[in-house]
């Protein structure tokens, strides 16, 4: 578990990457002060040489199951 850098206190419990050319994806589970957990989905895009832009989406534990439910069903119409 590490220290988030961006001063909220969360911790990271989990955090797998995702490389897609000049995109990358990171899916992180983070645990705030008060011991809540959620789900973190930042994508990393290289806009020029050392230059990144950054997009983050949390979402919280109850809504986790209805997205992945999504995620599975915007799968099956893609293969």
């Amino acid at each position: 578990m590490t220290e988030n850098g961006n001063g909220n206190g969360g911790k990271e419990i989990f955090k797998k990457m995702v490389r897609a050319g000049r995109r990358t994806y990171f899916v992180a589970v983070k645990e705030s002060k008060n011991n809540h957990k959620y789900l973190m989905l930042t994508e990393s895009k290289l806009v020029e040489k050392d230059k990144f832009d950054y997009n983050t989406i949390m979402i919280f534990p109850e809504k986790v199951a209805d997205l992945v439910k999504s995620l599975e069903e915007a799968n099956q119409v893609l293969v």
